[in-house]
């Protein structure tokens, strides 16, 4: 593949623009976000995203062969194709062990107004969640379990961020993420009729004895709080994953993970 620009220096001004984006307030002015690694830019693509540009190094490719496929593709999608010297790549890598490609384009936006649910859809609305690894494996659980959409209230943690992307596996592209007020977010949810489900330690019934089936949203809370009063209220039921060990509760992409797959359990069997 062809490069259109072949960058040698760390001082070069597109390496610099690229290493800023790590910080949301660079992404946020620019409207820009970056995606690394060759499975997670494929899954983006593949869902209709269109990077502006893709920094790539040869030498740090995995040679598995299908990088210049993902590359042309890229370059069909409109980006353009920038190669690097290893050491300019790895300077703007984020990844501990890079594979030699990185790409920038647009941020994600979804509107809650803008969603397309089936009438027995499951969906997860996160509150106030912290931690972009966490943010980003609850979106991976989430495609895994055929969820519809996840949404982001109060939001603490930025989905653009490269570590969200990264611990979705490049599923933040592939389901619907919409960042909207809960009070919006619950007018949504009572207008389609659905079920929410409020996951607590201090709930009486256990999450298998909920029913998931039909229109339900999975609602989570913060790592160290949990869900507030706003959305415990809001529950039409509180459910418990049972603890029987010292620890009291679950990180919060585990306990959403558990409560998809109970959703996904009892779906299959009707």
């Amino acid at each position: 593949m062809q490069a259109d620009l072949h960058i040698t220096s760390l001082a070069n001004a597109r390496v610099k623009d690229a290493i800023r984006l790590r910080q949301r307030s660079h992404r946020d002015e620019l409207g820009l976000m970056l995606a690394e690694s060759y499975r997670d830019i494929l899954r983006a693509v593949e869902n209709g995203w269109r990077p502006r540009a893709v920094f790539y190094s040869e030498p740090l490719f995995l040679k598995n062969e299908n990088e210049g496929a993902l590359l042309a593709k890229c370059r069909d999608a409109g980006a353009e194709l920038l190669s690097c010297a290893p050491n300019v790549f790895e300077k703007m890598a984020y990844r501990e062990r890079p594979d030699g490609l990185l790409a920038v384009g647009p941020q994600i936006r979804h509107e809650l107004a803008g969603l397309k649910l089936s009438p027995n859809a499951l969906v997860v609305v996160a509150e106030a969640v912290e931690k972009p690894g966490n943010l980003g494996t609850l979106l991976r659980s989430a495609d895994g379990a055929g969820a519809e959409a996840v949404i982001v209230c109060d939001r603490c943690t930025d989905i653009c961020n490269p570590n969200v992307v990264r611990a979705s596996t490049g599923m933040v592209f592939a389901i619907p993420v919409v960042e909207a007020g809960r009070d919006e977010v619950l007018a949504f949810l009572r207008a389609r009729s659905f079920k929410m489900l409020a996951a607590t330690p201090h709930a009486e019934v256990n999450h298998w004895d909920a029913d998931m089936r039909g229109a339900t949203a999975i609602l989570v809370g913060a790592e160290q709080y949990g869900l507030t009063d706003f959305w415990m209220d809001a529950a039409t039921q509180r459910v418990k994953i049972p603890m029987l060990g010292r620890a009291d509760s679950l990180n919060v992409a585990t306990a959403a993970t558990i409560l998809l797959f109970e959703a996904v359990r009892q779906r299959r069997m009707t």
